[in-house]
């Protein structure tokens, strides 16, 4: 069986956002404070989030960095409070081994990192941590990771990348069965990136690790659709079924009532076709 510590992945697990952010690009502000941020995490695990992942440094394209002690202060305090409101895993959305460490000692039980544990000290402290990580791919940082972007072979480059990162991170001594990938949509890539690793997500199983992906509300869909932000839930669902059926085992949204239901009519599809 499938599993990442809890949680069964034999069936799809959607990963509700918690950006604690004032400037991420869909939600940013709206969840800063304490009192906006619980019960908003409350509503998405009782929607069937499996985890919560808490983001506090905005990763859009073009975003500013944030200072160690501020991702901390904006990170730590929810996560001290989710650990004791809610029953599903609290993921950090964080590249800096010192959140992560904060974050870990406050009750995370994941971290999620765009950065595939390349900051330096990041590796050493998953290993310290031993706890499930995703590995995600990005081409360049956020700020300027949209500026051209390109690829000779988009999908062979991104699980090149990711097979010799979960390589690294086993040699380096984090356990096989801790880590998750991530194709890393909409980070340093076109949309038609997009579109290829989405086509193609099937070729990332042969890494051998849980597949996460995160396509909700991204710019590619405003592209195809023509739909500002707001108006990207049925392209995100869209994209989410697409990537469920092609192998992927963790769907991050934004919108979580919506992702369950359709991930759930898409597993009944694919249960149903595997019995024949």
């Amino acid at each position: 069986m499938l599993r990442l510590g809890s949680i069964n992945l034999e069936c799809p697990a959607v990963m509700g956002i918690l950006n604690v952010t004032p400037d991420s690009f869909s939600d940013g502000g709206r969840f800063t404070a304490l009192s906006a941020a619980l019960p908003h995490a409350e509503r998405m695990v009782s929607e069937g989030a499996a985890i919560i992942d808490v983001g506090g440094e905005s990763t859009r394209p073009g975003a500013d960095g944030v200072s160690v002690q501020q991702e901390i202060d904006r990170v730590v305090p929810v996560i001290e409070a989710l650990r004791d409101t809610v029953d599903v895993p609290v993921s950090v959305d964080s590249s800096k081994p010192a959140v992560m460490r904060a974050a870990a000692a406050a009750g995370a039980l994941m971290i999620n990192d765009i950065r595939a544990l390349r900051n330096e000290g990041a590796l050493a402290a998953a290993v310290e941590l031993q706890l499930p990580v995703c590995l995600m791919h990005m081409q360049g940082q956020p700020r300027t990771m949209q500026q051209d972007p390109h690829y000779d072979d988009v999908v062979g480059e991104v699980t090149e990348f990711l097979s010799d990162r979960v390589k690294q991170c086993v040699q380096a001594g984090l356990h096989r069965d801790l880590i998750i990938i991530d194709p890393g949509f909409g980070f340093g890539k076109t949309p038609q990136d997009n579109i290829e690793l989405l086509a193609n997500l099937r070729q990332l199983q042969d890494i051998g690790v849980p597949i996460l992906i995160g396509v909700s509300r991204k710019s590619t869909l405003g592209v195809i659709c023509n739909r500002d932000v707001d108006g990207r839930l049925s392209a995100s669902l869209s994209a989410a079924v697409l990537a469920i059926e092609r192998g992927a085992n963790i769907v991050r949204a934004h919108d979580v009532a919506e992702t369950i239901d359709a991930l759930r009519m898409a597993q009944a599809v694919i249960e149903s076709d595997k019995s024949k």
